[in-house]
């Protein structure tokens, strides 16, 4: 079977670095979902506006080249314990195919480039490629006494603040970039194996910023914006 993208992400995330490592953990996170020129039709939407969430059958686009591993370390278990890829959702799969639940925010019809699709809670790269859609169907798919073997535990986050050469470029900004970039850093979105450092500036690529944050005592400090394009 050969598949090809029937769609394109739009993301408020501009790089891997602070994609959250799983949908719905930055609510306030939005993107689009454009479709390729052959798939531009409003009668394969009919009926989707009537779901609030979808599922995303995507690809990861920017780890593909690297292969599929057996075995490897989750984030979850601080990056030091290997499980089997298959008890992970690890990028480096056989098929470098990932799924995602996304909230439908809205459906445009009549846009410049057709039908588009509006949605939040994502976990996606700007440019990830799409290769289907599927409604969520909450009577069939939610399971609430469901185990999470090492993942069972709630995400823990850290409090974020902005500091004060920051401040101005930040609350320039509309709610919901400030919201996202919240969100975002407030998961710790270093590598696991970086999680003991502290005072080391890093940046995240979010809402078309670069955004330069250090951690350090549990706190989250938003240190500079710079704007890019």
């Amino acid at each position: 079977m050969t598949i090809e993208p029937i769609a394109h992400i739009r993301s408020c995330f501009g790089s891997k670095f602070a994609v959250p490592r799983q949908p719905g953990l930055c609510p306030s996170a939005w993107g689009e979902l454009v479709f390729e020129k052959r798939y531009r039709q409003a009668d394969a939407l009919r009926g989707l506006e009537g779901f609030s969430h979808v599922w995303l059958i995507f690809g990861f686009h920017e780890t593909i080249h690297r292969g599929w591993k057996p075995t490897v370390r989750p984030p979850r278990l601080g990056g030091n314990e290997r499980v089997g890829v298959f008890a992970s959702r690890s990028t480096h799969r056989p098929n470098s195919l990932g799924l995602s639940l996304v909230s439908l925010e809205g459906i445009e019809l009549h846009g410049p480039q057709g039908p588009m699709l509006r949605i939040a809670g994502l976990d996606l790269l700007d440019g990830t490629p799409v290769y289907d859609i599927k409604p969520y169907i909450a009577y069939a798919e939610s399971i609430p006494h469901a185990r999470s073997g090492f993942a069972g535990n709630l995400i823990e986050r850290m409090e974020v603040v902005v500091e004060q050469d920051a401040s101005e470029v930040f609350e320039a900004l509309p709610e919901r970039a400030q919201a996202v970039i919240k969100e975002a850093l407030s998961l710790d979105p270093r590598p696991a194996v970086q999680s003991e450092e502290t005072d080391r500036i890093y940046g995240a690529f979010i809402c078309g910023h670069d955004v330069r944050f250090v951690v350090s005592d549990g706190l989250c400090r938003i240190v500079e914006l710079l704007k890019f394009t």
